[in-house]
Parts: structure tokens; sequence; C-alpha cells
């Protein structure tokens, strides 16, 4: 899995690419967690080119969820595809998430939910 990280204004997009399994997944857990405690407290997982997810990448969405809602801040979906969306539906975790229709969206709402305009 490729992990590309983005700044738009007070947001910090991760694009996700290839497949979030037990070899990458603390991979992406390290990196949340370098995240916030660079102080970011918006983050926008970028989800389109994710093509896999095994349970212990669905853990470690939970975890990512967890550091960053306990350091105060919010974290949110975007372009999650198909199989990703199914195996989020069956889990039940479409409804813990923040799953947002576009990128753009995504980094408005969580600009106002930390109180940093996006600029």
């Amino acid at each position: 899995m490729t992990i590309e990280e983005r700044v738009v204004g007070s947001v910090v997009v991760l694009d996700l690419a290839g497949s979030l399994t037990v070899n990458e997944a603390e991979r992406f857990r390290d990196k949340v967690h370098s995240l916030v405690f660079d102080g970011r407290r918006a983050l926008v997982l970028n989800m389109e080119r994710l093509t896999y997810m095994d349970s212990t990448g669905l853990g470690s969405l939970v975890s990512a969820y967890t550091t960053v809602t306990r350091a105060g801040g919010h974290i949110g979906l975007v372009h999650l595809t198909s199989r990703v969306n199914n195996v989020m539906t069956i889990t039940k975790l479409l409804t813990v998430f923040d799953v947002y229709d576009s990128e753009a969206l995504a980094v408005v709402q969580l600009s106002a939910k930390i109180g940093k305009p996006q600029t």
C-alpha cells in the first residue's frame, strides 16, 4: 500500500492506494499517530485507489478514528470503492465514520469542525 500525504488548508488528505492488510496496518497507524502528534486534527482518507482491506485493515481504520477523536479531531472518508463500501457496510463502520461525497466537501466540513477556515 502507498500513502501519499497532501495538505489542503488545515486538513491533511491521505491518498491510500493498494491493499490495507495485516502487512500495512501498522505503517498506516504510525502515519496517523505521527500526524496527530504533530497537531493535525483533521484528516481525510481518500480511498479511491484502495483496492482491498482485510480485518486488520478495518481495525487500523478504527484505531485511526480513535486516535484522531481522542485528540479532539475529526476524520472523514471519501471515494470509497464498492468493495470497501460493502465491507464497511457489513461491519456497520459506515455508521461510525463521516463519509463525504467529495474531497472538497470533506475539507470544508472538517475545517469547520476544528474551527479553522479553509485557506
